[in-house]
């Protein structure tokens, strides 16, 4: 049997409003939508993220779901949702991965490519 056919795209922003530079903490929120391009229903079961900072300092996330869900995603449909991570430092990156598992009881996981985290550049 094939793997279902999914994509993941992801859009960040900074969050002023929960960052304070003084004592070093960035905040970013970032949005996922997760397209099924396949011919069978997935559900999410599980991510692992992996955090980086621009000083080197790695953080390692495992959770089932996402945002407290398991969603599952027929063929032809998305998911979005939004989450945040906080930094130490005013850029980083995040990359990782899902478990899902078909109506079959298939488990799979697929990649979630690097995305950077960063400050607006401010205009001269």
């Amino acid at each position: 049997m094939n793997l279902p056919t999914l994509s993941c795209s992801v859009s960040t922003r900074y969050l002023p409003e929960q960052s304070d530079a003084r004592q070093a903490l960035y905040a970013f929120a970032y949005t996922i939508t997760i397209r099924n391009d396949g011919p069978i229903a997935v559900q999410l079961i599980g991510r692992h993220w992996r955090i980086s900072d621009s000083s080197g300092r790695v953080e390692e996330v495992d959770g089932l779901g996402v945002i407290g869900q398991q969603p599952l995603i027929r063929p032809g449909e998305s998911y979005e949702y939004t989450s945040w991570a906080q930094l130490v430092t005013p850029s980083g990156r995040m990359e990782g991965r899902y478990d899902f598992v078909t109506e079959q009881s298939q488990w799979f996981q697929v990649p979630v490519p690097v995305f950077e985290m960063s400050l607006p550049q401010a205009l001269h």
